[in-house]
């Protein structure tokens, strides 16, 4: 029994590590999983973002995002494009943690 309830403990564990959204900006776009452009006014969004201070407040695909310093430690590798036309999500920064989140849900399986 105390088994089975470790290997439950452990799996749900690593399952919610693996949606933090710790993310590193790489310098080529061929290193990217995924690649954003910063639009200059929140209706043009798919995604509110938010970016927090500490690894910890990280969230789980709902726009809380860390910058890693390496690219070792993040979840996703990120590129930040020049063009509009070139990016898989438009985001937004936005001042306050409350205003982060998906505008458009069809983008989100990019980020998981």
């Amino acid at each position: 029994m105390k088994k089975t309830t470790l290997g439950i403990l452990l799996f749900l564990f690593s399952a919610f590590q693996g949606q933090a959204q710790k993310l590193y900006a790489v310098d080529y776009a061929s290193q990217a999983d995924v690649k954003v452009f910063v639009v200059q006014y929140e209706s043009q969004a798919d995604l509110n973002v938010y970016k927090v201070s500490y690894s910890s407040q990280a969230g789980k695909n709902d726009g809380k995002w860390f910058f890693t310093d390496y690219a070792s430690q993040a979840d996703k590798k990120i590129y930040f494009v020049d063009y509009e036309s070139q990016a898989d999500i438009k985001i937004y920064f936005v001042r306050y943690e409350s205003q982060a989140g998906w505008k458009k849900n069809s983008k989100k399986a990019l980020l998981y």
